[in-house]
């Protein structure tokens, strides 16, 4: 036994997303959006895109309620599985990691639906405006949960990941009922 205290282990250098970080674990499939978080130009919108597509075939074979669990299950996967990514990758909120857009965008296309393309395109341009320039709430919502540089990444940075995004869908929809409500 020696003398010398023990000294901290250095932080995990940072990985970046690859194909072979995304087939190594089922949560980084899921957190990296199955592929669309490796899209080296806005992997969120790429992410968005992917879920608007993967909403358009699910959602006409499920009901409300179905639909409404699926969402439920995927916010809980969707947590661990960002959390177990961003271990990975040692980040605390890495833009590859698309779950969070993916909920997101279900959750707001569930909401709005029945609505034609122009009506989901204004969800998708808003919803990407709040995610991206995160604004007032979004902003609020993406440092609550956000650890210090070199900090462990545990739960409630992993919850952090999905929260934020899930303020901006709040925004989103809050604006599309106000348009709705305006002019009806």
């Amino acid at each position: 036994m020696s003398d010398t205290p023990a000294l901290p282990l250095p932080a995990a250098e940072p990985q970046r997303a690859t194909v072979r970080l995304l087939v190594s674990h089922p949560a980084h499939a899921i957190a990296l959006g199955f592929g669309s978080g490796l899209s080296p130009v806005a992997p969120g919108t790429v992410g968005t895109l992917w879920a608007w597509l993967a909403f358009l075939v699910i959602q006409p074979r499920l009901g409300t309620a179905e639909m409404g669990m699926l969402l439920l299950a995927s916010f809980f996967v969707g947590w661990w599985a960002c959390t177990v990514t961003a271990r990975a990758m040692a980040v605390a909120d890495p833009g590859a990691i698309v779950w969070d857009e993916v909920l997101a965008f279900w959750l707001i296309l569930w909401l709005v639906m029945p609505t034609g393309l122009l009506g989901q395109a204004v969800a998708f341009a808003l919803f990407r405006y709040f995610d991206a320039a995160k604004p007032g709430p979004v902003a609020w919502a993406d440092r609550l949960f956000k650890g210090r540089r070199g900090q462990p990444i545990g739960w409630a940075q992993g919850f952090g990941i999905v929260f934020d995004d899930l303020v901006a869908a709040l925004c989103t929809l809050l604006v599309i009922a106000g348009w709705r409500w305006l002019w009806p």
